[in-house]
């Protein structure tokens, strides 16, 4: 990958982060598969690094590397200067790794009982390590809860005490792995203000970010790397990734439920028009939601035409701006949400 993707900064800062040219081979039988095919980035100090890409494209064999759970079939990895094939017990005495939907502990242990189990993996003395369970458990507003069963805990709650038990080593490095996958809206928004508090808090700390959820990383992340099929394709500020296809036109239509071969007739015409598209269905209104992003802005009356023509009812159209949803469509060529679904 070429130098232009490892950073947008300009000063020499120490780098919490560092990979270059970082290659994965999966061997099976007969078979190779490339996991990363020669990945370069840089995560400064201080800074939210998102790492963004479908399914298979390589993000969980990136933090796996990083984590020092997995080795690199060629190039460096360096995580606090440290090599992660050659130093990796230095390494993991400065990280920690918190992933989305895991268990926060043993069932039958209270959430203070669990810390305290987790505090002594990491060696911390028993009066450092109760002083820390206060404070971020006052932190995530679980502190009345110490108390609690860890399988009487719901799903927020869950992943609360997984946060804390990430931050309760104080590590100067922390990856995220999809933090908020599958919390409702106020849960996910208390774990995001948690983590920005934290990266806040002092300067000398970094996070590695993955999520699915584009407006999560737009309003988190100081720099995006997009990566698809083991390959950076992207690495910039959210407001430069989606000024970089300023170039292309955005609209978003509502109408009436497509059946399928309608929707197939209308993916046939945007590829005709060199376009790309994402459908939303509505259930509850019998709707459809469809975002174009067109080269020229005159198409979207040929899509128009051909909606009115197979008497579809047009009930709302609007000009939109680009979002991260744009771009990695762009450059992937489908949105997350679809790649979910394969």
């Amino acid at each position: 990958m070429k130098e232009q993707y490892y950073s947008v900064r300009t000063n020499n800062l120490d780098k919490a982060i560092e990979v270059r040219d970082l290659k994965r081979v999966f061997k099976k039988g007969s078979n190779t598969f490339f996991a990363l095919s020669g990945v370069n980035f840089y995560v400064y100090w201080g800074e939210i690094f998102g790492l963004l890409g479908p399914n298979g494209a390589g993000k969980t064999t990136i933090i796996k590397i990083l984590s020092t759970l997995l080795y690199p079939t060629e190039g460096k990895a360096f995580v606090q200067g440290y090599d992660v094939t050659k130093q990796p017990h230095k390494i993991r005495e400065v990280i920690n790794l918190v992933s989305g939907g895991e268990s926060a502990g043993y069932g039958t242990l209270s959430v203070k009982e669990s810390l305290w189990m987790f505090s002594q993996f990491y060696g911390i003395p028993t009066r450092i390590a109760n002083e820390r369970i206060e404070k971020y458990l006052k932190i995530v507003g679980m502190w009345e809860e110490r108390n609690t069963l860890i399988n009487r805990l719901s799903t927020g709650m869950m992943q609360k005490i997984n946060l804390v038990r990430g931050l309760i080593s104080e590590p100067n490095i922390l990856f995220l792995d999809e933090p908020t996958v599958g919390l409702d809206v106020e849960a996910a928004r208390t774990i995001r203000n948690i983590v920005k508090y934290w990266i806040r808090e002092n300067e000398q700390r970094a996070i590695l970010l993955t999520t699915h959820y584009m407006t999560e990383a737009d309003e988190m992340c100081d720099r995006i790397a997009i990566i698809d099929k083991g390959s950076l394709v992207a690495c910039d500020t959210p407001k430069n990734l989606k000024e970089s296809i300023v170039g292309r036109k955005f609209f978003e239509i509502t109408v009436s439920l497509l059946e399928e071969l309608e929707i197939l007739r209308l993916e046939e015409l945007v590829r005709k028009i060199d376009a790309n598209l994402s459908i939303k269905n509505i259930k509850e209104s019998l709707e459809n939601v469809i975002t174009f992003m067109l080269k020229e802005e005159r198409d979207v009356t040929r899509i128009i035409s051909y909606l009115t023509e197979i008497g579809k009812e047009i009930k709302y159209l609007k000009k939109v701006e680009p979002t991260l949803e744009d771009v990695f469509l762009k450059l992937v060529g489908k949105r997350f949400e679809d790649e979910e679904k394969d």
